[in-house]
């Protein structure tokens, strides 16, 4: 097994865990045990695929990459996890089983977390016992998520939980979910606000699937109705909610790099191979969308660790999405609008410029953030 050199990893030694994950990959492709690739949001036709997938990989000491051994990882480093999606990409599988558990609740829960939640949570979420869900944004409070209204009031030891959430992805199959919940509505917008562990069996969840126009039920609303959660639910302090789940919304956002670009390639070969004559003017189409990822790559892998890339990489990744589907339908022409593989891409594109927080939002916060611009004028809901 690749290893570091005085913590630092060493090229020749990442070059040798890479060939090490490649024939990993292969194999278990060719055994069939591999899952394929799909994204941030894991389907649910593709849900116990994934799931045999991590478990898989957890049980031949490959889940984890760079997650302490202590909760089941590989105790390496950022490095090798970065050669693990590469890898990944390139074979066009699954790098974990979903975005939301394996990045999002698994590094919230190793930054933030009790040692008894790390040890609740992190092995059995590497080993899939665990599927997790994002209880975020609210029908109200999309985009401006510290406007959000779901209650928890502190009674005895315990919350109790009543609110709405809506476009929670895997709702429906989560054993449990991350979820932002007003502790303290007499506190300032971003305070008073708590984070907690939710167990979604517990009495009073109600998850109701979303059909999409795509025809599958990737999102749900969620409803609370005196949902009774113990204290130690809570991750991080109550009503110190905001900075925890600004620390997930970092990974969320900032969840681009080389292996993006990876993918980017083959699924433009794709759309030349699939397509008839292309046009001068599609190709002109096909560089430019292969040009936007390749300055993506540039940036994630030279800025990728500064927290202030997070909504420069979301804006550019929706974006080129979006776009990369647009094209790859005038590739196609009339035919992509009836059976073929790119009506699926043209019809779930529009929903990354609004997941994980809208372009238009993406933008503001670059604008006032980062260029110091002024900021949006604010409506007055008094």
């Amino acid at each position: 097994m690749s290893t570091t050199v005085s913590g630092v990893p060493d090229d020749h030694l990442l070059e040798e865990f890479r060939e090490e994950v490649a024939t990993f990959i292969a194999q278990a492709i060719t055994s069939g045990d591999a899952c394929p690739s799909f994204g941030a949001i894991l389907p649910p036709s593709l849900h116990m695929k994934a799931m045999h997938w991590q478990r898989f990989c957890f049980e031949h000491g490959r889940a984890g990459v760079h997650w302490p051994r202590e909760y089941g990882g590989m105790g390496l480093t950022t490095d090798h996890n970065v050669v693990w999606h590469e890898e990944c990409a390139a074979a066009e599988v699954a790098p974990y089983l979903n975005l939301q558990g394996l990045v999002l609740a698994g590094e919230a829960i190793m930054r933030s977390g009790t040692e008894r939640q790390r040890e609740t949570f992190l092995r059995p979420t590497l080993r899939n016992d665990i599927l997790w869900c994002q209880l975020f944004s609210e029908p109200s409070a999309g985009s401006d998520l510290a406007g959000l209204q779901s209650s928890a009031v502190l009674d005895g030891d315990h919350f109790i939980l009543n609110g709405q959430k809506v476009w929670s992805s895997n709702a429906q199959l989560a054993q449990f979910g991350i979820l932002m919940a007003r502790t303290d509505a007499e506190l300032p917008k971003h305070k008073g606000i708590t984070f907690f562990l939710l167990d979604m069996a517990l009495a009073g969840v109600e998850v109701r699937p979303i059909k999409q126009m795509t025809g599958e039920s990737e999102f749900c609303e969620v409803f609370f109705s005196d949902v009774i959660v113990p204290s130690d639910a809570v991750l991080g302090e109550v009503n110190g909610g905001w900075a925890v789940a600004m620390a997930v919304l970092q990974d969320e956002r900032g969840g681009a790099g080389a292996s993006g670009v990876i993918s980017l390639r083959r699924r433009l070969e794709h759309m030349i191979q699939g397509a008839g004559e292309v046009s001068p003017l599609q190709v002109d189409g096909l560089i430019e969308i292969l040009n936007r990822g390749k300055a993506l790559q540039s940036l994630m892998e030279r800025r990728g660790g500064d927290p202030h890339i997070a909504p420069i990489a979301k804006l550019m990744n929706s974006e080129l999405s979006y776009d990369e589907a647009q094209l790859d339908a005038s590739l196609h022409g009339a035919h992509s609008m009836l059976t073929s593989a790119s009506i699926q891409a043209l019809l779930y594109s529009p929903g990354m410029r609004i997941a994980g927080g809208s372009s238009e939002i993406q933008r503001n916060i670059i604008g006032e953030r980062l260029l110091g611009l002024p900021r949006e004028p604010r409506i007055a809901t008094d």
